[in-house]
């Protein structure tokens, strides 16, 4: 039997979300982040990835975070985009590529699939919504702080730097960032998709997740040992493994 066969059979016979509602509302989904230029081709070959794993293994709850995520990260990179273009730092036209995508929402879509095979295991859907969380920090708070600051912050030695510099934080920044982890951590609540009683867990994940991107950005991106895309990735796993662990530690 062919694998996209036995892959519906598991998703009925677990009462996990239709198959094709799952793609229909991809499908619409992409094409509406491709219309407004919030991702590139190959991005939204990714992110339709992201989004068919997230809504067929875990829900449309799962749906609305991703796309409380893609709002507010859209919305972040088109403020103050001509200020951001003349310093060197604004965020390509034609939107962000498959790498970008995968980068930052792949721990999301691998938490998904962990969701499903453990049969639901709340550990993989905390550790999900903060991944998504910290996606959503760490993107608004580099392009809000880029836009709205003409210098910034090194996180580790407190020195001023432009705005836009590797591991530079800024007030505005960094609390904007702190509101889109709420907003989005607080739209899987009300959505129905995480208790709230995970609500800080997740929201601690996020928010440590962010500063540990500027750590990475100040010490090891600008020393040219790794890029911007390992380090979102890795930032969005220290956000899932942190929240995933509380849920170990306190459930104890």
């Amino acid at each position: 039997m062919p694998a996209y066969r036995l892959i519906a059979i598991a998703l009925a016979t677990n009462g996990i979300t239709s198959l094709w509602r799952a793609v229909a509302v991809t499908l619409a989904f992409t094409a509406l982040a491709r219309w407004i230029r919030g991702v590139s081709r190959s991005g939204a070959a990714a992110g339709a990835i992201v989004c068919f794993l997230l809504i067929a293994c875990v829900g449309l709850g799962a749906f609305a975070g991703l796309i409380t995520v893609f709002a507010l990260t859209w919305v972040a990179t088109r403020f103050g985009y001509r200020r951001k273009q003349a310093i060197g730092v604004a965020e390509r036209a034609e939107g962000r590529k498959a790498s970008q995508v995968s980068a930052n929402l792949g721990v999301a879509a691998v938490c998904a699939l962990l969701y499903w095979f453990s049969h639901r295991n709340s550990l993989f859907l905390v550790a999900l919504v903060a991944a998504l969380s910290e996606a959503a920090a760490d993107t608004v708070s580099s392009e809000l702080g880029q836009a709205a600051n003409r210098q910034a912050r090194l996180i580790t030695t407190w020195k001023p730097v432009p705005a836009g510099t590797n591991g530079g934080i800024s007030a505005i920044g960094t609390l904007s960032g702190m509101a889109a982890a709420a907003l989005t951590t607080g739209i899987c609540v009300v959505s129905g998709l995480l208790p709230w009683h995970y609500l800080t867990t997740c929201l601690g994940g996020a928010v440590v997740g962010m500063f540990f991107d500027s750590l990475l950005g100040a010490s090891l991106e600008r020393q040219g040992r790794i890029g911007n895309d390992t380090v979102n990735f890795f930032s969005t796993l220290m956000a899932a493994l942190l929240a995933g662990g509380g849920v170990l530690v306190f459930s104890k």
